[in-house]
């Protein structure tokens, strides 16, 4: 049986695979992720392409090392429109986030790629709709007085597992893909996969 890796030092992501019983390795990888999304974008890439192109380089980044290794990787793209936010620069950047998101739908892609023996072997992309209330300069200074520096990693500025709810008025999709891991999807290959040993 290979190794289980995640891709990601994600501490979401690895507390989801542990709360659902596996046992795996955290091998963060580091591949040049603005890099892939500019040249991508200048080809007219969806969102959805390359959520799936930087979650397949994560997972071949690690897979390469060991043959010997079952590799998660993932990634996730918000796309406003025609535009992807990154994760915020800075509080500022967090505050014209949440401007730029309030009042309008945006779109949450994430994309999981295993590989194994250096290929990778099994991908999905799925998708939610998020619909923001509109927001109040003041409201976004407390919102941020409150939860800063915890959603400094997060596109977008929020985490539906703290605060986040309280700035939507409604959303469509799956959880798990909100949180950053098609969970569900992940979790039914796994066991075809052997990874989970029942009682």
């Amino acid at each position: 049986m290979p190794r289980l890796v995640l891709a990601s030092g994600s501490t979401i992501r690895a507390d989801l695979l542990t709360r659902i019983g596996l046992t795996f390795e955290v091998m963060p990888a580091r591949i040049d992720e603005a890099a892939i999304r500019d040249s991508m974008l200048a080809e007219g890439a969806p969102p959805r392409d390359i959520a799936d192109a930087l979650a397949e380089q994560k997972a071949l980044k690690i897979a390469r090392k060991d043959a010997e290794l079952r590799v998660i990787g993932c990634d996730q793209i918000l796309a406003l429109g025609g535009v992807i936010l990154s994760k915020p620069e800075g509080r500022e950047g967090a505050a014209a986030q949440l401007r730029q998101l309030a009042g309008r739908e945006h779109r949450l892609i994430t994309a999981c790629v295993v590989a194994e023996e250096a290929r990778p072997v099994w991908r999905v992309v799925t998708e939610a709709r998020l619909w923001m209330k509109p927001l109040s300069e003041s409201f976004i200074e407390a919102y941020l007085n409150r939860n800063w520096p915890e959603v400094s990693d997060s596109v977008g500025a929020y985490k539906l597992e703290q605060e986040g709810p309280r700035l939507f008025e409604r959303i469509s999709g799956d959880h798990f893909t909100i949180l950053g891991l098609p969970l569900l999807e992940l979790c039914a290959y796994l066991e075809r996969r052997g990874e989970f040993v029942d009682d």
